[in-house]
């Protein structure tokens, strides 16, 4: 019998992103949650399902996606959260993807208890990246997992509502719900893009039962 030959890395990544990713919607207050999940783990939470799909179509170019209700339990955390159990979200683990750096900061957000909240500067410091605020809100901006890695709990320095990707209303209902004082700070629109000398913008703005054990922060590429 002839020995089988080893597989190659790269075959090793076609057939990771081609496994099936799980897809279930939820009905929430703050409109349809839309979550896609995989080897027991959540990788995207959106609120519209173009984004979803496109996000998913992104990262897993081969995954076929397939409706499940409640994958892995993931749908029933969600809800529960929403009905107030606010510690249920520490029970999912996540799969974000993104660089080390991406990570690093969502991590950090994953430990910000419910309830509480930080400025981009004040997390900058506690990661020791000094007055690395911006890269941090970038790092925010990107995150694929709303909610569950709780990019509202960041504000702005002035104690703003700024930056959320799903909408500022979202951000102060999720901090309300949480019971945050940050929920009945104004709201702030985020900062421009910086314009080079002479040159036009870079880039394009993105809308970017209390304090429970910590969270299951294994996230993996």
């Amino acid at each position: 019998m002839p020995a089988s030959r080893p597989t190659s890395p790269a075959a090793s990544r076609r057939t990771r992103s081609a496994r099936p990713i799980l897809i279930d919607e939820i009905r929430s207050p703050i409109g349809r949650i839309v979550i896609a999940a995989r080897d027991g783990r959540l990788c995207a939470l959106e609120f519209d399902r173009g984004r979803l799909r496109a996000a998913i179509a992104r990262r897993y170019p081969a995954a076929e996606p397939i409706r499940r209700r409640d994958p892995f339990g993931i749908s029933s955390r969600i809800r529960a959260y929403l009905a107030g159990h606010l510690a249920a979200l520490y029970g999912i683990a996540v799969d974000a993807g993104g660089t080390p750096f991406q990570q690093r900061i969502w991590r950090a957000l994953r430990r910000i208890p419910a309830g509480k909240t930080e400025t981009y500067g004040a997390l900058a410091r506690k990661l020791g990246l000094g007055s690395a605020a911006r890269a941090v809100g970038a790092a925010n901006g990107s995150n694929p997992i709303s909610i569950v890695v709780p990019c509202h709990r960041l504000i702005g320095g002035d104690a703003s509502l700024t930056g959320y990707g799903g909408g500022l209303w979202r951000k102060r209902w999720l901090l309300r719900h949480e019971g945050a004082e940050a929920a009945r700070s104004p709201a702030r629109p985020a900062a421009p893009p910086a314009t080079p000398r002479g040159g036009r913008s870079t880039g394009r703005t993105r809308s970017p039962r209390r304090t429970p054990a910590g969270p299951r922060t294994g996230s993996r590429r």
